[in-house]
């Protein structure tokens, strides 16, 4: 039998250019080192806030717990504004950022609540 031919039609293939868009490597570097501030001062609240937690779930024991989460919850509500009393311009941060943020102040309270709450501390 006769090996029937193929016909390849060959398809231009279209040229692609990347072209990056403008960086400002000081802006960049800026906002890194006021988010490293803003997230230092986030820590330290976070760590006061977590010994203040367990100091109420120690005084009451039924309801300290809901105490310091309303405690912890209301923080994290009212970050923003206190931020900006200490001058920090939380406007220059992204919205990730400040999220993730508010969830570290939450984690890191929790530990330092549980972490004064047991037995070495008692």
């Amino acid at each position: 039998m006769a090996k029937k031919k193929r016909r390849i039609i060959e398809e231009k293939e279209e040229e692609y250019e990347f072209t990056p868009s403008e960086f400002d490597e000081r802006e960049f570097i800026l906002k890194d080192i006021y988010g490293t501030k803003v997230l230092f001062v986030v820590t330290a609240l976070a760590i006061v806030i977590g010994i203040v937690g367990s100091l109420l779930c120690r005084a009451s024991s039924d309801m300290g717990w809901i105490i310091a989460t309303v405690v912890a919850l209301f923080m994290v509500l009212v970050m923003k504004r206190l931020l900006m009393l200490m001058r920090f311009r939380v406007d220059l941060l992204d919205m990730k950022t400040m999220l993730a943020n508010y969830l570290i102040f939450l984690m890191l309270a929790l530990g330092v609540c549980i972490v004064f709450v047991n037995a070495p501390f008692v």
